[in-house]
């Protein structure tokens, strides 16, 4: 299945626009509760994500990205887990 190129020229703005809503809902929300409990970070993002008009965000990359921001005060940048 062909697809043409046109098509992808059309929704790269948008998909570049959903991601930059994206980013600035995660930074927002690093910068506030970096370090805060899993659960309270969810909820920051979430509501950051919304916010931003980004709620289509699948579930298990908010839930990463919260791990993420969650413990980013208590381990050292790079370590892996």
């Amino acid at each position: 299945m062909a697809t043409d190129p046109s098509e992808y020229d059309k929704a790269m703005p948008i998909v570049v626009a959903h991601l930059a809503k994206i980013e600035r809902a995660v930074d927002r929300t690093r910068a506030s509760y970096a370090g805060q409990p899993f659960t309270a970070v969810h909820q920051a993002l979430a509501q950051a994500l919304e916010d931003e008009g980004a709620q289509r965000v699948v579930p298990q990359v908010v839930e990463e990205l919260a791990r993420q921001i969650s413990g980013a005060a208590t381990e050292p940048r790079g370590a892996e887990g």
